[in-house]
């Protein structure tokens, strides 16, 4: 056991002496002298007889001075603590492993190098917050990250396993420079596990140029082979309206110039040969495409800019903005004045001219002070008066942008964001001055063109999919249910029939598998007691069996037209539900088994596919300069990323 011996007071002991000899304790300051060396005996002798000593002696101590007794107990009852403190985590210890893996999942999310571990600052800063944590070297965390990597993408596969329709979503992006492209893979379903919609970075592969259809569906069809997503499974395929996006999933896409095959001898095929080669490619092209919504609308705002008058105007708040931004000068009194600086447009950002006509008018009066101090031109009252328009204009199509971007459950919204543009437009036309009338005209018109294959039954394109998502969505079908619209009344009815169609089929599928029952298990090696016994159990006539009808399946399930029926009379009442899927989600499975499963699978999907897009712009970091030549290192940063909270 430690003692820790008292240690003399100096601060006491320098006004006495002590005589080993005599056992006695002389004060230097008096002279007196008396037995033992207790020191309060000494300190009872300061305050009585030297007052002045005592209360200085008072003074050092209450500065910050301890006695040397508590500065040994201290010492002493530190002891312990001192040993554990510098005692490191063993390496299976939980506490070393829980900090490892957040390391890894820290490094592989945000794609910084391996070798971080090994730089002295973060070391440092590890020992600083954890001296008994031993920081890893870059070997085992690379080996952690691809753990982690493989254990996200295993529950993710399990996850896709149990889903009965999923939306894929693509998107292509080129650096600048051209050196390196990326083709991202998304995919969107309604999770059974989890009960709620997901949507999930699939791959981010490097494409080689030239982009042809050929090798953006090659790409698509590697990446649902590796997550095995059956052709049957994808409800839709979501891609701009790029030719070459366009052309890799027609369902009979005739091959590009350059997969041609350079063999004279290879294009001659006999009338037999090239039927059966077309119906091939429409068996291997079975996926649906539908063009992302949000990328249509851009191309509607951007009629503004073949309006002359229109495009006239704007092109004058494009060098006033572009003023402001040269200028930092302008750039700061603007600051001073309103906080706010201008902002300019960008061809390919969404909403970006309603966001600069919208900012400058924010704006205005800052705008036309300090363009008058730097003597700028500014905008006439007239063109302001425009621009307030233009701004009326525009703001409904990025309200409905920002809305139709959303990563899950927006293809219900198509059909009534569509209507409220066109009824919009339709306004605009009647109570604006004449050019902006005219833009609006032009709009409208391009907007039913545009959007045929959804707004027009009679079209050849029309697909049926986003009226029945609209028709499923309580919250949104219930108003158009009451609107006097031939137009409306016959999108409903053709979302209707789908929906019947689509619950039949899946209907007629699951009882087909009932009737057919499990496959049968290979014969397992019996013994020859069991299979006699068997045998004198039930006597087998096979002649009788092979007429042997199967019985049909005793079930108390309503047909889809009951389900159908019944949805309809609640339309008829207040929905209190927010959302279509919370109104799907409180459905009985028993009585809605065919209805409330299409529901949950269609309302999940998106109209767009910004969630690609996305993948760029949250992991562009990822590459610059030559970091894109790691490939798998890249692809796997990104999915890590972007599946980080799901």
């Amino acid at each position: 056991m430690l003692t820790a011996w008292r240690k003399r007071r100096e601060d006491v002991w320098s006004h006495f002496s002590y005589d080993n000899i005599a056992t006695k304790t002389t004060c230097r300051e008096c002279g007196l002298s008396f037995r033992g060396k207790n020191t309060t005996n000494l300190k009872r002798h300061l305050q009585n007889g030297h007052f002045a000593i005592f209360s200085e002696l008072q003074k050092t101590i209450a500065d910050g001075g301890q006695p040397a007794t508590k500065k040994a107990k201290m010492s002493n009852q530190n002891i312990e603590d001192a040993f554990t403190s510098t005692t490191k985590y063993k390496s299976d210890a939980k506490e070393q492993q829980i900090k490892e893996e957040a390391i890894a999942t820290w490094i592989g999310c945000t794609g910084l190098p391996v070798t971080t571990v090994e730089d002295e600052d973060f070391i440092l800063m590890m020992e600083s917050l954890d001296k008994k944590f031993t920081v890893p070297k870059k070997t085992k965390i690379s080996n952690l990250i691809e753990k982690h990597y493989e254990n996200k993408k295993a529950t993710f596969k399990k996850r896709l396993s149990s889903a009965r329709k999923v939306c894929i979503g693509t998107d292509l992006w080129t650096k600048k420079g051209l050196t390196a492209s990326f083709l991202g893979i998304s995919c969107c379903f309604f999770c059974v596990e989890q009960q709620k919609p997901e949507h999930l970075l699939l791959a981010l592969e490097q494409l080689d140029h030239p982009h042809t259809a050929q090798s953006i569906k090659a790409c698509v069809e590697k990446c649902m082979q590796e997550w095995g997503i059956l052709n049957e499974k994808v409800l839709t395929v979501i891609t701009d309206n790029g030719s070459n996006m366009v052309a890799a999933f027609k369902h009979s896409a005739p091959e590009d110039e350059d997969s041609s095959s350079d063999d004279p001898d290879a294009s001659i095929l006999s009338e037999s040969d090239s039927k059966e080669t077309e119906n091939l490619q429409c068996q291997d092209m079975g996926m649906d495409r539908m063009p992302c919504v949000v990328h249509t609308l851009q191309l509607v705002v951007h009629m503004i800019n073949k309006e002359e008058s229109i495009n006239r105007v704007l092109n004058k708040v494009r060098s006033i903005v572009k003023l402001f931004r040269k200028s930092s000068v302008a750039t700061q009194k603007i600051l001073d004045e309103c906080g706010l600086t201008v902002v300019n447009d960008c061809p390919t950002r969404w909403s970006s001219t309603y966001e600069m006509v919208a900012r400058l008018l924010k704006v205005k009066e800052s705008v036309c002070e300090v363009a008058n101090e730097m003597g700028w031109d500014c905008l006439l009252s007239s063109e302001w008066q425009k621009l307030k328009s233009m701004q009326e204009l525009l703001q409904p199509f990025a309200e409905h942008t920002q809305t139709l971007q959303s990563d899950t459950m927006s293809m219900s919204l198509i059909l009534p964001a569509l209507f409220d543009l066109l009824s919009h437009l339709a306004d605009v036309e009647q109570n604006t001055s004449r050019d902006v009338a005219a833009l609006a005209r032009k709009m409208e018109g391009n907007v039913n063109q545009r959007f045929a294959w959804v707004l027009d039954p009679s079209d050849d394109k029309f697909s049926p999919l986003v009226a029945a998502a609209c028709f499923l969505n309580p919250t949104v079908c219930q108003t158009l249910l009451n609107v006097a619209d031939d137009n409306i009344q016959e999108l409903l009815k053709q979302a209707e029939g789908y929906v019947v169609r689509c619950s039949q089929t899946q209907e007629n599928h699951s009882d087909l598998e009932e009737l057919n029952g499990p496959e049968p298990a290979p014969p397992a090696a019996a013994s020859s007691s069991s299979s006699a016994s068997s045998s004198s159990r039930q006597p087998v006539f096979r002649f009788l069996s092979k007429f042997r009808t199967k019985p049909k399946p005793k079930s108390s399930k309503c047909s889809v037209r009951q389900q159908m029926s019944q949805y309809k009379e609640e339309l008829s009442q207040s929905i209190t539900c927010e959302t279509g899927m919370e109104f799907w989600l409180g459905k009985c499975d028993t009585f809605d088994h065919s209805l409330k499963p299409l529901a949950l699978d269609i309302l999940a999907m998106p109209a767009s596919q910004p969630f690609a897009e996305r993948v760029i712009s949250i992991t562009g970091d990822l590459t610059r300069g030559k970091r894109n030549r790691a490939e798998f290192t890249l692809a796997r940063s990104a999915f890590l990323k972007m599946n980080r909270s799901k």
